[in-house]
This record gives structure tokens, C-alpha cells and sequence, in this order.
């Protein structure tokens, strides 16, 4: 049946609604990263920047360990009192998380409350952001349109490079208007500011939105419960675990890790790095829309195979090439012909692992596997990516991402041969 032109608008909004949450989710987790360089001293005091930066990297890496407790709680409370609820509750949580980064005293104010309170803050974000995945990509999966639901979820992932590329713009832009030392003395605290006012519009914007779930699916007595989910549904979790592990692992190394990758190992200087960098995620958000409509026409399971493959045979040659490169312009096109591949994933990342489950579980199903694979995979890649270059076998590094893609390719042979519409017809 086709939809009037006032449903169709309302699925619109609520995309936008939705999704609008997730940038600015994003917008502070990431502000943390980009900021840690000046405020890093305030909060533990050593002569050596390289300890200060160690100890602000802990206590980002806390916020990953916290993801699959977010993924658990609100995929639980997505289930059982609703999409709408979950996601105005996530965004109040992250909203708090960035005013209290904010308006924390330093240590030499309140000596080891400072990091304890800055750790706690975190691990408020990091639970928030486990939950926001699941919980928004299930909710955007089941309002897009028919026919076109790979375009309209693949906003999940041009939002959340989006926030990514925001946090590096709100940066830039305070660096053309403060010294280091103002920003290293309160000017750090104004992305935090925006952040936390950023989320009460988006927290507006989700008040606003339909509930995509009825009281009777809500009121299931398996809903939103690990039993049912790991009773009737584990072969499909297990196949979520399967894909997103590797689609994490890549998903971070040519994000996060790729631009030390650019200074550390093929020399280049920092700000150029910089400059390859906020480009290329550019190209790459604006690439998600594209790579949703083509699942839309070719389906969720031949995207996701043409992943793990081309995954498999290219991420060696790209890497191995970028350490060959003098120059800003091969650089930038490497990285976006891989980003162009990791595209064929993040695109329907949500709705492919949403198409899967029966909307009792959806959520927690979503958003546990996703954030489990995603801590374990994602959160680490940096780690292992730089533990491989020390002890001089950085080449081991580009084969544990093949490995990782190949699994990826294996696991996504289980899925359904066609774009398998969710289990209600909404």
C-alpha cells in the first residue's frame, strides 16, 4: 500500500529526529579526543605530556568498556517502554556527561577527585553512546520508507561522521581565536558547552517523535530479556558478533588510527595529516547515502558479501601503498577508495543487524552485539595497530584486518538471500 503524503513526511521527520540525536551523541564523544592535547594537564599533572595523553587515552578507552552495558540497559529498555523513551533518556545522559567535563575543577583545585570526576563523566558518555547505537538504529529501520529503507538508514552513519567531523571543525575554530595557553587554561571547556546545548535541541526535536512499537510488543513478556534473545535468537546474534567485529576493526583503522598511521608511519606532518583527514571523512559521509540506495537495489546480503571481500584483498595493497606516498593527494585517494569499500558496511550497518531480529529483542539484540564486537574490535584497534609497529612487524597489523574481513565475508553468507523486510510491515 503506498503512503500518503503526511505519513511520508512524518517517517521523514523522524528520521531527522533520530538522527539528530546521534550527531551530537557523537559530536561529545569525540570532542573528548580532539581536546585531550590541552586539557590533559589539568587533570593529572606530570612533567611528561606522553603520561598525561596515556592517562586521558584510559579513560577514553573507559568509555568503550561502558558500551556494551549501554547496548544491554537501553536495548532492555527500548524493548520494553519503547524506541522514543531509550533515545530521550540516551541524549539527556550525554547531555549531563559533556556539562559535567565542563564545569569540572582541575587537580590543583581538588587534587584526585578532578580525574576520578572526569572518569565518572566518561563512563556516563560511554554508556550513553552504547545505548544510542541500537537503540537509534532500530528506531530508523523501522520508520524508513519501503523501498528505500538502506538510504534512510544509512543517515545513522552520515550523522555519526558527521558529529566526528563537527568536534574537528568546533576545534579549528577555537585555535584561530585562542592561544595554547588560554586553550589550554578554560578555552578546552567550550566544545563541552556546546555539546551539552546541542542535546537539548536534539532532546526537543526526539520529544516529538512516534513510537514505532506496540503496547503489545512492549508488553511481551520476553521483551527486552537476554533469555529470549539468547534462546529463540543466538544463531543471528552470533552473526552480527561475526560481521561487525571486522567491520569495527576497519571502521576504526581508516577513522581514528589512520591519522597516526599518516604522521607515525608514513612521516607525514601533523597538520597535513589533519588536513587528509577531515577530507576524507567528508567524502565518506557523503558516500553513505549513496551505498544505502545501492543496497536498496542489490540487497543487504550481496553489500555486505562485496565488504568482506574486497575488504579481504584490498586493505594489504592500501596500506602497504600509503607508506609509499610523498604526497597529500595520494594519500587522500587511497584512504577514501578504502573508506569507499568500508561504506559497503556502515551504510546498512544498522538496518542489516535490525533485519534480523523480531521487534521484541530488536533493540537489545542490535545493540549488544554491536557494542560487545565494537569494544572488543574497534576499541582496540588503535592499541594493537601500535603494540604490531613496536616491536618492528607493522605489516602483522594489515593481516589481522584481513583475517577480521574474510570472517566478516563468512558470517554475511548466512544472511537472507533477499532484502528481508522487518518482521512487521510497517
Amino acid at each position: 500500500m503506498p503512503y500518503t503524503r503526511e505519513e511520508r513526511n512524518k517517517r521523514i521527520f523522524a528520521i531527522i529526529g533520530a538522527s539528530s540525536g546521534n550527531l551530537v551523541e557523537w559530536f561529545d564523544f569525540y570532542v573528548y579526543a580532539f581536546c585531550a592535547i590541552y586539557f590533559a594537564q589539568a587533570f593529572f599533572p606530570s612533567h611528561d605530556q606522553t603520561v598525561q595523553l596515556l592517562n586521558t587515552a584510559g579513560v577514553f578507552a573507559s568509555g568503550f568498556l561502558m558500551r556494551p552495558v549501554g547496548g544491554w540497559l537501553f536495548g532492555r529498555v527500548a524493548d520494553k517502554q519503547g524506541r522514543k523513551s531509550a533515545m530521550m533518556i540516551s541524549v539527556l545522559m550525554m547531555c549531563a556527561g559533556s556539562l559535567l567535563i565542563a564545569c569540572l575543577p582541575t587537580y590543583a583545585t581538588v587534587g584526585a577527585w578532578a580525574p576520578a570526576l572526569l572518569l565518572a563523566a566518561r563512563l556516563l558518555q560511554g554508556l550513553s553512546v552504547g545505548g544510542e547505537y541500537g537503540t537509534t538504529a532500530t528506531y530508523m529501520s523501522e520508520v524508513a520508507l519501503r523501498g528505500q529503507r538502506g538510504f534512510m538508514a544509512s543517515f545513522q552513519y552520515v550523522t555519526l561522521i558527521g558529529g566526528q567531523l563537527l568536534a574537528v571543525l568546533v576545534l579549528v575554530i577555537l585555535q584561530q581565536f585562542l592561544d595554547e595557553a588560554e586553550l589550554k587554561a578554560w578555552g578546552w571547556r567550550i566544545p563541552f558547552v556546546v555539546g551539552a546545548c546541542t542535546a537539548v535541541i536534539s532532546l526537543l526535536l526526539r520529544r516529538s517523535l512516534q513510537e514505532t512499537t506496540t503496547a503489545e510488543v512492549r508488553s511481551d513478556k520476553h521483551a527486552g530479556t537476554l533469555s529470549a534473545l539468547f534462546t529463540h535468537h543466538w544463531k543471528a546474534f552470533i552473526t552480527v558478533l561475526g560481521y561487525t567485529a571486522g567491520g569495527s576493526l576497519i571502521f576504526y583503522t581508516f577513522t581514528t588510527y589512520m591519522q597516526k598511521y599518516l604522521v607515525n608511519s608514513v612521516g607525514m606532518p601533523a597538520k597535513t595529516a589533519s588536513y587528509v583527514m577531515t577530507a576524507a571523512l567528508f567524502v565518506y559521509m557523503c558516500m553513505q547515502p549513496l551505498f544505502g540506495a545501492l543496497s536498496d537495489r542489490i540487497g543487504r546480503r550481496a553489500s555486505m558479501l562485496w565488504f568482506g571481500a574486497l575488504g579481504a584483498i584490498c586493505v594489504v595493497p592500501i596500506l602497504t601503498a600509503l607508506k609509499t606516498v610523498s604526497s597529500p593527494l595520494p594519500a587522500f585517494l587511497l584512504i577514501t577508495a578504502a573508506l569507499a569499500i568500508v561504506s559497503l558496511y556502515t551504510s546498512i550497518a544498522g538496518l542489516v543487524k535490525a533485519e534480523l531480529f523480531p521487534p521484541q529483542v530488536r533493540a537489545l539484540g542490535v545493540g549488544l552485539s554491536y557494542a560487545l564486537a565494537n569494544a572488543a574490535f574497534g576499541g582496540s584497534a588503535e592499541y594493537v595497530a601500535l603494540n604490531f609497529k613496536q616491536v618492528g612487524m607493522e605489516s602483522s597489523f594489515y593481516w589481522y584486518v584481513v583475517a577480521m574481513m574474510a570472517i566478516a565475508f563468512l558470517f554475511s553468507l548466512r544472511l537472507p538471500r533477499q532484502a528481508e523486510y522487518l518482521h512487521h510491515d510497517h
